[in-house]
């Protein structure tokens, strides 16, 4: 088989897939839960509880708050306790629904079974409205709403869809894991995708690191409209711009999206939501969660509900290591450390990786050698260096021009940099007040 990749930067760090072939444990609900109302790109959902009401498992607690926004649905049955500020994992509070579980309850709409129901007859507007209440987002770590996706702007078309399988960050195997347990939803809710957004033409791409994945979703897209197409390893391969150039050879232009190009990109992890939402009545209540780290006497990946505290996740893992120094929210390359473990899981969170002492201490901070290593294996061909010397400088008028909105923050350049510095979190910081910038800018 014919491997592809994409053809700028890139980086190839050592691969910790110690997760890889564990089955996806389910865990029970925890004992608290606590529900964010803005688990995604866009405005915030509207509370539609109050303290000391009932809730059941499905039932709608936070109401869609604009067109780029999403509902908030329960994810336990029990009582509301409160509707109030908590800590997420940006480490800011924000508005949340707190429940305390009681039983399991669910809403009698709901099918619960494992039978696999195929060959919907609804037309594509009920599937993306469906899609909408069901509050689906796009679970690769966007969290866009998967609704807005799939209404095509007036002007762009759509020719291909794209399934992200690829999972390139070094730790993940959460959807590695989805591919080889549940290929069959994921099937239809490709299916599903693809009458939504009115394509026949569908393509998976995995990279090759999980051969049995290629293998299992070949076999169960045989003789349909959707190709199954092996990528070589490689770092970013996960973004966006890199998976529509490595598998259809299309450049999406700066500040632009795959749509300019003919193509609309889904996670894995999306499109099996999508099956439960539109075969199931499902809303997004749960996801699996990669729970990961060299000193973790368990590495798993996790079913579990929306708004389980993190710490409940690191202890049905083993418990936390004694010389752990940082838990990240997501993997080594993008992820971010969390403050505390008192941190709920939400649609967005695709794994959870501890590190030790030893793996957490950074380098000296040496001077820029000038070696241009940053700026070969940037995947978006920009200039590292000279983006986070602006930044340092606070001259971040002069970082728009240099296209640092274009950033996906994938980290390889501070992976690569002989000298450690800091490039992306300063990168990070110029984006931040770019944006705040251009914000201001529109409203005068």
């Amino acid at each position: 088989m014919s491997l592809r990749t994409f053809s700028r930067g890139g980086v190839h760090p050592p691969e910790h897939k110690l997760s890889a072939g564990n089955k996806i444990k389910e865990l029970p609900p925890p004992e608290i839960v606590v529900i964010p109302v803005s688990q995604h790109l866009g405005a915030p959902a509207k509370v539609l509880v109050n303290r000391g009401e009932q809730v059941k498992v499905g039932q709608l607690i936070a109401e869609s708050g604009g067109f780029v926004s999403t509902n908030i649905h329960s994810s336990v049955s029990g009582k509301v306790l409160k509707v109030d500020e908590f800590m997420d994992s940006s480490g800011y509070r924000k508005m949340a629904v707190q429940i305390q579980v009681e039983g399991d309850e669910w809403l009698e709409t709901i099918d619960r079974s494992d039978d696999l129901v195929r060959n919907s007859v609804l037309p594509a507007e009920d599937i993306r409205k469906k899609i909408l209440e069901a509050g689906i987002v796009g679970l690769g770590g966007a969290t866009f709403p998967t609704h807005v996706k799939l209404m095509v702007p007036q002007g762009k078309t759509a020719e291909y869809l794209i399934i992200n399988g690829v999972e390139c960050e070094p730790y993940l195997t959460a959807d590695h894991s989805l591919m080889l347990e549940r290929s069959e939803e994921l099937f239809s809710g490709i299916q599903l995708l693809m009458k939504g957004l009115g394509v026949e033409k569908a393509i998976i791409g995995i990279e090759n690191n999980k051969p049995d994945a290629i293998e299992k979703m070949k076999k169960v897209v045989e003789g349909s409209r959707i190709r199954v197409q092996g990528l070589k390893v490689k770092y970013p391969q996960g973004g966006e711009k890199q998976l529509v150039q490595a598998l259809l050879k299309r450049e999406v232009p700066s500040g632009g999206l795959p749509i300019d190009v003919g193509v609309v990109v889904f996670n894995v992890g999306t499109a099996l939501a999508v099956y439960e939402a539109v075969m199931k009545n499902r809303p997004l209540i749960d996801r699996v969660v990669t729970v990961t780290g060299k000193s973790l006497k368990k590495p798993s990946n996790f079913l579990v509900r929306i708004g389980t505290p993190v710490s409940v996740l690191v202890k049905e893992a083993g418990g936390l290591p004694e010389h752990t120094a940082k838990v990240i929210n997501g993997g080594p390359m993008m992820g971010k450390a969390f403050s505390t473990l008192d941190i709920p899981v939400v649609k967005g969170s695709s794994g959870i990786l501890l590190i030790d002492e030893q793996e957490a201490r950074r380098k000296e901070v040496k001077p820029c050698i000038r070696c241009t290593k940053c700026l070969s294996v940037c995947p978006m061909g920009l200039e590292p260096y000279l983006l986070m010397n602006l930044s340092e400088k606070s001259l971040f008028e002069r970082m728009e021009p240099e296209k640092v909105l274009d950033c996906i923050e994938c980290g390889s350049c501070s992976y690569t940099c002989p000298s450690s510095r800091p490039l992306l979190d300063y990168i990070r910081l110029g984006k931040a007040e770019v944006g705040k910038i251009k914000r201001a800018r529109k409203a005068v």
